[in-house]
């Protein structure tokens, strides 16, 4: 007989929480959600007031009937799911699926795991907060509704397999408006004038200042003609402006806020960031990790007053009250941070420390004074023109805050230091050693990185907290975005330099564009985006969907019936979406580039089956020649390629010549470049082989590598059956059947030691693979001919296929 059953999310939390409960607690975990929307029919009534039809998930149904057993068995059953929708939506899962009783049930919630605050939470319970629920349970249909009845749209009008979401395509739109920005961006040149002077002070002592021209020379005519009027000019200083300055810290972490920081200091992904806090979270170590709040309470503030005292002295004591400036902020949670203030370092793997870290010493900086800094700037007059070279510095006066932490930025050009000037005077000579203008090009809007999308979203009002990892993980998952870095491509710049009254002029290489963990959006990306703004544009619109966040927020404080929000928004949205799927046109993003000089048939560029290819000629009636297709190349897209680039792709394959008395070709295949030789296929190393320029004896050493790899992944072949191997996987050894995989147990040491006759055992004892059962409609009155009837049955499976497998993404 159980006491008290108390129901977390995951298993590491139960452990934490069993330390600060007595024997009469016994803790549990759901492992997260144990019911989801039923794939079949949307999962969703929607004649019957947008009902929910929930079951439980096939992998929970075990975990379901242990806790169903242990309930029974309880006298009270906590349930101390998380503290947000997410968490409200799981309490009520489980108290609906495991039959609870509203009078041996408490609702419990903390948003950090330390004795205090579960204590009290187990003193103050309370009931499952409908209202919260709901506003998960609309999010979750309406994006089941949006997702599910786009998707078939998209499978027909672009591409098969291809599916849609509310916040996901938002996300891709921002991606892809940035990147046409970027394309149409024209770089211009300019010309940035600095000089450095030396100045020999009292003691004798010579001391260096550099300055800079505040205008801007837009041709290198201009340039000259300054520079040239600066040949015997002689300088001093005209005037020296001190500003004192204050430097205020930035406030607690926020879900988006830690984001961010840790992308920018630690380099993590959003969804790695997440993962990390978690586990800080579950360990005890930090308060609850999905948040907009920037709130801290009085315990912590007075803990943090406590601790920069001891550290650093009382001077460096400010305690402040944040307040949040995100649109749509929900429910008053605290900021992250440490739960122990005075802990400052974690046990744990190395990106949990630095994580860590990252969150004491912002929660600590927070509180802190503010940094007292003097700026100062010193003008310097040429004696031969009108314009004053400016020297700026800045200077701390008292460090603040700064002595713990300083917040970085997405901004490169911000994160210059600025530089300590030499004491002088009003009215110093000043030496020439050099005027230097250099020729820069304006910069192109930045890509997004992750953190930086989040940011955006965030500004926006699309998505909350719990949805920004997701969101991003999802849009690659889909292959509408790829996150990686790309290397620059070089650049001439010229140097004008002015050095005892002489100008020099060179011309000099530097790198420029390159890109570090950004998102492109792909071609694919893009057609789809195109389609989904011409014919679903209130789902494509930013503020449409940061209405709907507004709508679910209204929702979770009652003010709101869920249904009526989901009537509003969904009989409008069905409508078009019959009227796209019976009027719209098929758009695959063609993009006819020219004629191809040696046979004169149009070269065009669009989506095919396997993604962006070229295409040279066109089908029509009555020509025996078929058109040839050739799949792009990395890097290559559907809006930027030239023709000449097109009319290369129709070089390959290419023949490369003979090895071992057999051709070896080059080409280009749905999953990239290739050489291929006696039926065998060696896929070309990314960045390193072109398949333009590859030569016979790079692709042999490509062939013998493959050739090497398919022998250590081959462990047994049996005489008895050819079809029969034994393989070295990604798992390890498997045997290979009849195109079917089947697992070896971990007990067999030695695989190369099985018979012909146990591999057999083991293929029959294998469990069967599940196979999707489509229900047989009625028979019709009117009897159709078999072999239309078989057709049509067919076609329904594949449907019922892909509705199943879009659903699982």
């Amino acid at each position: 007989m159980v006491e008290n059953l108390v129901i977390v999310e995951s298993p590491a939390k139960a452990k934490t929480i069993e330390k600060f409960l007595g024997d009469s607690f016994l803790v549990k975990s759901s492992f997260g959600h144990i019911r989801d929307l039923d794939k079949k029919d949307f999962g969703i009534d929607i004649k019957n007031n947008f009902t929910p039809k929930y079951i439980v998930s096939t992998d929970k149904k075990k975990v379901v009937t242990e806790l169903k057993k242990l309930a029974k068995e309880a006298e009270t059953v906590w349930i101390a799911s998380d503290e947000d929708r997410e968490g409200e939506a799981i309490a009520w899962h489980l108290f609906e699926e495991l039959k609870l009783k509203k009078e041996k049930t408490k609702r419990i919630v903390f948003h950090e795991i330390t004795k205090d605050a579960i204590l009290n939470a187990v003193e103050n319970p309370r009931q499952i907060d409908d209202n919260l629920v709901n506003a998960q349970q609309a999010r979750r249909i309406l994006d089941r509704l949006v997702g599910f009845e786009i998707s078939p749209v998209l499978w027909k009008k672009v591409k098969p397999s291809l599916s849609a979401g509310r916040v996901q395509s938002v996300a891709v739109r921002l991606i892809v408006e940035r990147e046409r920005e970027i394309i149409s961006f024209e770089s211009e040149s300019f010309f940035k004038v600095i000089a450095q002077f030396t100045i020999t002070d009292e003691k004798g002592v010579e001391k260096t200042l550099k300055a800079e021209l505040p205008k801007r020379f837009s041709t290198k005519e201009e340039t000259l003609d300054f520079l040239t009027s600066c040949k015997n000019a002689e300088y001093h200083i005209d005037d020296i402006v001190k500003k004192p300055s204050l430097r205020k810290p930035a406030a607690p972490f926020t879900t988006s806020t830690l984001q961010q920081e840790a992308s920018r200091k630690l380099g993590f992904s959003v969804s790695q960031t997440m993962t990390v806090a978690q586990r800080l979270y579950e360990a005890g170590n930090i308060t609850y990790m999905r948040t907009d709040s920037v709130n801290l309470s009085e315990t912590a503030l007075n803990t943090a007053k406590e601790e920069i005292t001891r550290l650093h002295g009382a001077d460096y004591v400010k305690i402040r009250k944040y307040s949040t400036k995100s649109k749509g902020a929900q429910e008053a949670h605290e900021a992250i941070r440490p739960t122990y203030l005075n802990k400052h370092k974690v046990e744990g793997e190395s990106n949990e420390k630095r994580l860590y870290d990252l969150i004491w010493k912002r929660t600590i900086a927070s509180q802190m004074s503010d940094a007292k800094l003097e700026k100062t700037n010193i003008k310097i007059n040429i004696s031969t023109n009108e314009e004053k070279f400016v020297a700026t510095g800045e200077m701390i006066k008292f460090e603040g805050f700064l002595k713990v932490y300083l917040e970085s930025t997405d901004d490169e050009e911000q994160k210059q230091e600025q530089s300590l000037l030499p004491q002088v005077n009003v009215g110093d000579k000043l030496e020439s050693e050099f005027v230097k203008a250099v020729q820069n090009f304006t910069h192109r809007p930045p890509r997004f990185t992750e953190a930086s999308l989040v940011k955006k979203l965030e500004d926006l009002g699309i998505g909350r907290p719990s949805t920004y990892a997701p969101t991003i993980t999802t849009v690659q998952n889909r292959g509408y975005v790829v996150k990686e870095s790309r290397d620059g491509v070089q650049r001439q710049y010229e140097v004008l330099n002015l050095i005892d009254d002489a100008i020099e002029e060179e011309t000099l290489i530097q790198n420029t564009g390159a890109e570090n963990k950004k998102l492109f959006p792909s071609d694919i990306g893009m057609v789809v985006t195109d389609f989904l703004i011409k014919h679903f544009s209130n789902i494509m619109n930013y503020n449409f969907t940061a209405e709907v966040e507004k709508e679910f927020d209204e929702i979770a404080v009652g003010k709101m019936v869920w249904q009526e929000m989901i009537g509003k928004f969904y009989h409008p949205f069905h409508a078009n979406v019959e009227k796209t799927l019976e009027e719209s046109e098929r758009e695959t993003g063609e993009r006819i580039l020219g004629n191809d000089p040696k046979t004169g048939k149009v070269i065009l560029v669009r989506i095919g089956r396997y993604g962006p290819m070229a295409q040279l000629g066109e089908s029509a009636e009555g020509d025996e020649e078929k058109p040839k297709f050739a799949s792009l190349r990395t890097g290559q897209h559907l809006e930027t390629i030239t023709l000449e680039e097109a009319i290369d792709l129709f070089k390959l394959p290419r023949d490369l010549g003979l090895y071992e008395d057999k051709k070896v070709v080059v080409a280009i295949g749905r999953f990239g470049p290739y050489v291929r030789h006696d039926g065998k296929f060696a896929s070309l190393h990314k960045d390193v082989d072109d398949p333009m320029t590859i030569d016979l004896e790079r692709a042999i050493v490509l062939v013998e590598e493959k050739r090497e790899k398919d022998r250590l992944k081959h462990i047994k072949s049996f005489e008895e059956d050819a079809e029969l191997q034994i393989l070295n996987g990604r798992w390890g050894p498997y045997i290979s059947y009849q195109k079917e995989n089947y697992r070896l147990a971990k007990d067999i040491e030695d695989p190369k030691t099985l018979s012909y006759e146990d591999c057999l055992k083991i293929i029959k004892s294998a469990p069967k693979k599940k196979t999707s059962k489509v229900a047989k409609k009625a028979p019709a009155k009117k009897k159709a001919p078999a072999k239309k009837k078989a057709t049509t049955t067919k076609k329904k499976t594949t449907t019922a296929k892909k509705k199943t497998s879009t659903a699982k993404k």
